[in-house]
């Protein structure tokens, strides 16, 4: 008797499923029904770009150098960030061991700098060449 009302708990779980399913069938079933049905002309179906006619390919390529700055850039973002929630506390933390503290951020500073300094070597931020 447990398990039969533990089931019958998922049972609106269940109907809430079905109806999405069903409601969802229904709008595309109708929308076809109801739907106008002529002849589109190819005007019609070309892309909109701002009352212009559009010219060559949809979307330029760009070169591997672009998204490779990209992830630079969100990679020394994303490292500055964690200085945030450090410098919050920097104070409280300095009473209980200030040099050790102070040379943790250092030593990660000098390791974002290092990478820093490779990128620039590799010219990883010249995305145009």
């Amino acid at each position: 008797m447990e398990e039969q009302s533990q089931l019958a708990q998922y049972l609106p779980v269940l109907m809430l499923g079905v109806l999405a399913v069903a409601f969802s069938f229904g709008m595309l079933v109708v929308s076809v029904i109801v739907g106008k049905k002529g002849k589109r002309s190819p005007i019609k179906d070309t892309a909109y770009e701002c009352g212009m006619l559009p010219i060559g390919e949809g979307g330029g390529r760009f070169s591997v150098k672009f998204y490779l700055v990209a992830m630079l850039f969100i990679l020394f973002d994303i490292e500055v960030v964690f200085l945030y929630p450090w410098a919050v506390v920097y104070r409280e933390m300095l009473k209980q061991n200030g040099g050790l503290i102070l040379g943790a951020m250092l030593s990660f500073l000098g390791i974002l700098f290092v990478g820093y300094i490779y990128a620039v070597k590799k010219r990883a931020f010249d995305w145009k060449s």
